[in-house]
């Protein structure tokens, strides 16, 4: 019998198998616990006997899932090096350096600045940069569509990269113009514990507790107003009321254009802006990028 096993099915197998618990390995994956689940089962069924046992004690592997485990890792682990030399052969061929981003860099002439080093030393090599959704708080670097990416810490995986960071910005809160709390010069956090917040998917729990401020709530859950995902959504959210954000001040153009208003926040620490790059990526090209950005120090920006 023939059965074609997907790779993502045999990564998703693995995570599970590591962590011997269906949501942190959905976490470490960028999917839902659901989702996860669905495709293990049919994974199951596809191979014709179960890989996991499940009860009120945990997850454990069955003896199947136990035989499958290292010839798992093997085609991974052969996938992923291949991958690795197709992508040191395409570059070799066009010399093209992917730069990731789920917001503009900005910041007072980052990117440029950047660029412009970097390309001093390396006039050959084309950079391309790549939108990323905020579903991915790693930018790209996770699937390997991006070699460097620009990034709000905490990262998930944090084993996983490294990072130099190139702003550190207070984090401020976007209110609707007609909010009680937007007639105010400043806004304790306390003030805002009761408010309904915006916030990040919940595949980026590390970065949505962040911006949740969950480390200045003294254990009182937040109250969710609606989730957001982008820059439009997340103004559309304001204007309409669903809820308030924390912002961090360099982003606080891409939300005040009418509608809303920004303040400072006392009660929460600033935020950190950082270019990553995945841990065992030695690459030439991707060390010049690092070097050229550990290089620029972005100013605090003014606060409105």
């Amino acid at each position: 019998m023939v059965m074609d096993v997907h790779g993502r099915d045999l990564r998703y197998f693995v995570a599970v198998a590591q962590e011997l618990h269906f949501t942190r390995a959905a976490e470490s994956l960028y999917v839902s616990q659901p989702a996860l689940s669905k495709q293990i089962r049919a994974l199951e069924r596809q191979l014709g006997a179960p890989l996991f046992e499940r009860d009120r004690h945990g997850v454990r592997l069955t003896p199947v899932g136990t035989a499958l485990l290292p010839h798992a890792r093997a085609v991974l682990a052969a996938w992923d090096e291949a991958q690795t030399a197709l992508r040191r052969a395409k570059e070799a061929g066009d010399a093209t350096l992917v730069v990731g981003m789920s917001t503009s860099p900005g910041r007072g002439g980052l990117l440029p600045a950047i660029r412009s080093r970097f390309t001093e030393a390396h006039p050959e090599v084309r950079l391309k940069l790549r939108q990323v959704g905020w579903e991915d708080p790693s930018a790209g670097l996770a699937d390997g569509t991006s070699d460097v990416a620009f990034v709000w810490l905490p990262l998930a995986d944090a084993e996983r990269y490294r990072w130099v960071v190139v702003a550190t910005e207070p984090r401020l809160v976007a209110l609707p113009t007609a909010h009680p709390l937007a007639g105010r010069a400043r806004v304790d956090f306390a003030d805002l514990l009761d408010e309904p917040f915006l916030a990040l998917p919940s595949t980026t729990p590390a970065l949505r507790d962040h911006w949740l401020a969950l480390d200045a709530r003294g254990g009182r859950a937040p109250l969710i107003g609606g989730e957001i995902a982008g820059t439009d959504e997340t103004y559309e959210a304001l204007v309409d009321g669903l809820g308030v954000c924390l912002v961090a001040a360099g982003n606080a153009p891409l939300l005040t254009r009418g509608g809303v208003v920004v303040r400072p926040v006392d009660g929460v620490s600033p935020t950190r802006f950082a270019l990553a790059w995945r841990a065992d990526d030695t690459r030439t090209l991707v060390q010049a990028y690092v070097r050229a950005a550990a290089t620029h120090r972005t100013p605090p920006p003014e606060v409105p």
